[in-house]
């Protein structure tokens, strides 16, 4: 295809940068200026751009409340254990405290251990709670 030559005249500093690019690219300036000008001139380009930044945003947003969900779910978890246990549980003797600390290690130790086979599994109890909410929802 033939192409048209066209004259323009440049500010010195546009010229040098369109030079300095040209020659890290290896292509001649004409072939730069020429898609400086069609990327300018192109609508299409912008618009997506701005949707594909608009699509990221959106699922940002959404991963974001998820996340605020799921604090939500287990800060109420743990406040309500929370609630039960202290008002559930009486206070030791002063003569068992010694023993009783050492069994509340022993059982804080099979939880920690308990604990990490549950999130080595990938089971959670967010998942669930989500799948007891969904199935709960469905009308019969």
């Amino acid at each position: 295809m033939k192409k048209t030559q066209l004259s323009i005249y440049l500010d010195p500093e546009t010229f040098k940068t369109i030079e300095a690019f040209a020659q890290r690219r290896g292509q001649p300036k004409s072939l730069v200026a020429e898609a400086a000008i069609a990327a300018f001139l192109s609508p299409d380009d912008s618009d997506r751009r701005e949707a594909a930044i608009a699509k990221r945003l959106d699922r940002i947003a959404r991963l974001l409340e998820r996340l605020e969900r799921n604090d939500g779910v287990t800060l109420e978890a743990v406040a309500l254990f929370i609630r039960f246990w202290l008002t559930s549980t009486p206070a030791l003797p002063e003569h068992s405290t010694p023993a009783a600390r050492a069994k509340g290690a022993e059982r804080y130790d099979r939880f920690v251990e308990a604990l990490g086979r549950r999130l080595a599994s990938g089971s959670t109890v967010l998942k669930e709670v989500s799948i007891d909410m969904q199935a709960s929802e469905k009308p019969e």
